[in-house]
């Protein structure tokens, strides 16, 4: 039966197995202790320390091209763009990985823009999202030559528009539309009800694009949306898709409209529990919703474009603990052992923003011990820094051991603080058995470095008098 103190979780089976879906495909146990890509985990904590995030380079590279051979399988002749949603996990040699792959990139900032740009992918092949992109960051995405900016606004079409007629090109856009389609998640994760931030309601699209359209600098390409994140199906996407097709077919009677982006949101195993559909068939059924609506509409299929980001990073990723104290609590209905690991909410704040669930297994060893309730808590000073909120361990799980949490190849790293100014962990990468870093671990004197007060000698404050002794 479940237990009392956690009655979402499955009933104890092997607090040694590694759920398939959840951990890498590569992940297995030599002698009892973890490896991921070839290497054993235990050698890595030894070289590198810990907490670490580690990525298997060979399960990106196979989801990235197993989702897009998905789309353009389903698709076919109409043609499919794959933007692989940088916030999820953007280095230098992941955007490299992606464009090996035959993906584009999709970045929503000027930093994400310089990383892709600095790690040599063609400015032709980024799109630039975002609700509230500076006049700085436009201007630099124009000027570099951005294949596409996703318009949020009214003020955006027209601060894209000025900042293309001073480059002295004609930039394509696209508009993203608040569809109205209410996905099944997270209110945080949901991006296109109606009261939010993003997009411009439907109703509101055709002044805008007879707007954009006047506009001699920009190009209006198609339109996007985006309907959420950690979407199972394909019953959201398609309903999307249906009232995207509906709004695409009128504006298109007064002028070319060759695209549509149907974004991403594609959701991932985080514990046993979860059960997305296989990409292939949320493909196929967005594809038959696609190609059913435009032929009532009368219009082809134009080309479209999704925006996997977790899909693709997020099962590909395990951060690795070292458990520092152990501590039963004794509550009404039963006992729950708080295992306290050397990161937290500073290296993933998922569990924290909105409830997110983590599946964590012993990583060092094996064992044969009875199952425990265990909730593995961070380090940081709040009661809600938690990694783990439910999870079956061995009950000998001990100070020392190596604990690995999967599926955290998405949004950790790049959610990641200095909370308590402790060091953002390494992002390191295996492929074959071998581990190289993608992101160096944080050190102390890089924290000292910003501290612009350590630049003073000590007692002299930012306000202190002046040389010609005025306050």
């Amino acid at each position: 039966m479940p237990h009392p103190l956690a009655p979402q979780l499955p009933d104890a089976a092997d607090a040694d197995a590694l759920v398939e879906g959840v951990w890498p495909a590569s992940a297995e146990r030599v002698d009892g202790a973890l490896r991921v890509g070839g290497a054993d985990v235990r050698a890595i904590a030894a070289e590198h320390g810990t907490p670490f995030l580690l990525v298997d380079e060979a399960v990106v590279r196979d989801r990235a091209r197993r989702i897009r051979l998905a789309f353009e399988a389903a698709f076919g002749d109409a043609g499919v763009d794959v933007y692989y949603a940088g916030k999820a996990l953007l280095t230098a040699d992941v955007a490299r990985w992606m464009r090996e792959e035959g993906l584009v990139l999709d970045v929503a900032t000027g930093g994400e823009l310089a990383v892709a740009l600095r790690a040599g992918v063609e400015p032709a092949a980024i799109g630039f999202h975002g609700n509230n992109k500076s006049e700085a960051e436009i201007a630099a995405g124009v000027e570099a030559g951005v294949g596409t900016f996703v318009l949020d606004s009214p003020i955006e079409a027209d601060r894209v528009a000025a900042a293309a007629e001073r480059a002295g090109r004609v930039q394509r856009v696209r508009l993203r539309i608040s569809v109205g389609v209410h996905a099944s998640t997270h209110e945080f994760l949901a991006t296109s009800h109606e009261d939010q931030k993003f997009g411009v309601p439907l109703d509101e699209a055709p002044a805008l694009v007879a707007r954009i359209r006047e506009l001699p600098s920009l190009e209006l390409v198609g339109l996007h949306t985006h309907i959420g994140s950690q979407i199972f199906d394909a019953d959201g996407f398609a309903e999307s898709a249906r009232r995207m097709l509906a709004l695409h077919a009128s504006l298109g009677a007064d002028g070319q409209l060759p695209e549509l982006n149907l974004g991403g949101g594609f959701g991932i195993a985080y514990t046993a529990a979860d059960s997305p559909e296989p990409i292939e068939a949320i493909a196929a059924g967005l594809a038959d919703a696609v190609r059913t609506a435009a032929d009532e509409l009368g219009i082809p299929v134009p080309r479209i474009a999704i925006e996997p980001g977790r899909w693709i990073v997020g099962p590909a990723g395990i951060t690795v603990y070292t458990v520092g104290t152990v501590k039963p609590v004794r509550l009404g209905e039963g006992t729950r052992t708080y295992v306290s690991v050397d990161g937290g909410m500073g290296d993933n704040p998922r569990p924290a923003l909105y409830g997110a669930q983590y599946s964590a297994r012993i990583a060092s060893r094996s064992s044969d011990a009875e199952p425990a309730l265990v909730r593995v808590a961070g380090r940081h000073c709040e009661s809600g820094d938690i990694v783990v909120d439910a999870e079956w361990l061995p009950g000998d799980v001990a100070p020392g051991d190596l604990l690995a949490v999967a599926a955290t190849g998405a949004y950790c790293h790049s959610l990641a603080s200095n909370y308590n100014l402790a060091p953002r962990p390494p992002v390191l990468a295996v492929r074959d058995g071998e581990v190289h870093a993608l992101v160096r671990r944080e050190s102390i004197d890089d924290l000292l470095a910003r501290d612009a007060g350590l630049e003073r000698p000590a007692g002299r404050h930012a306000s202190a008098t002046t040389d010609d002794g005025a306050a």
